[in-house]
């Protein structure tokens, strides 16, 4: 039988609680067609008191940043196999689509969807996962629960016996894009170590604010 796991990685689970427990997507949980986990971000905190999971961006600049060690964490715990896909939902992502969607419901077992909040997410965490970024739309939102749940529906439609037919933050200052980086400033995982990039520690904000420039991928 066919089905596929989305596991969704966020600091707001239960704001997925309504839209997943009606209608369609419903019926497809209970038919077994589709498991939907819900993972809360603050759980793999290392902040045992407060479950911080974000911390302010190097360069300056206002808002915050998700870390990446608990979104590695929560990965981890995961365990994706051969046939799992890492998303991470992006306005500088490719356009997702729905040759997208059924090429993904066709693929893969398991699809892991990964967001941030305010300032986005720590970069490392694309490169360290080799994520694949995806946007829903050329425009930008608060977070990612609902281009997760946009993803969830358009792949889920899919997937046979579904449908019972077999017949669907950045600051503008900076633009959308800029790649964000957050404590610690060495991060290491695995074998590997990670570092925040030069320019982004030297404290002169002109240099910054022209490199931020160069890495712009949208207009904001």
């Amino acid at each position: 039988m066919s089905s596929i796991r989305f596991d969704i990685i966020t600091i707001f689970p239960k704001i997925f609680d309504s839209y997943f427990s009606e209608s369609i997507i419903k019926r497809a949980v209970q038919k077994k067609k589709a498991e939907i986990k819900i993972h809360n971000l603050r759980d793999f905190s290392a902040d045992k008191k407060h479950h911080k999971v974000d911390d302010r961006p190097f360069g300056g600049g206002a808002g915050m940043v998700i870390q990446a060690e608990p979104i590695l964490r929560a990965v981890k715990k995961i365990k994706p196999g051969a046939k799992s896909k890492i998303v991470i939902l992006s306005a500088k992502g490719k356009q997702f689509n729905q040759k997208m969607a059924y090429d993904w419901s066709k693929k893969y077992k398991n699809i892991i969807l990964i967001f941030g909040r305010y300032e986005g997410i720590d970069e490392r965490v694309v490169r360290i996962l080799k994520a694949k970024e995806i946007s829903v739309g050329p425009y930008v939102l608060t977070g990612g629960e609902l281009p997760a749940m946009i993803i969830v529906d358009a792949v889920a439609r899919h997937i046979p016996g579904v449908l019972g037919k077999a017949e669907s933050l950045e600051e503008k200052r900076y633009g959308v894009g800029v790649p964000a980086y957050t404590r610690p400033e060495i991060l290491k995982w695995g074998k590997k170590s990670y570092h925040v990039p030069k320019i982004l520690l030297s404290g002169n904000h002109e240099k910054i604010a022209k490199w931020r420039q160069k890495q712009r991928k949208i207009k904001a």
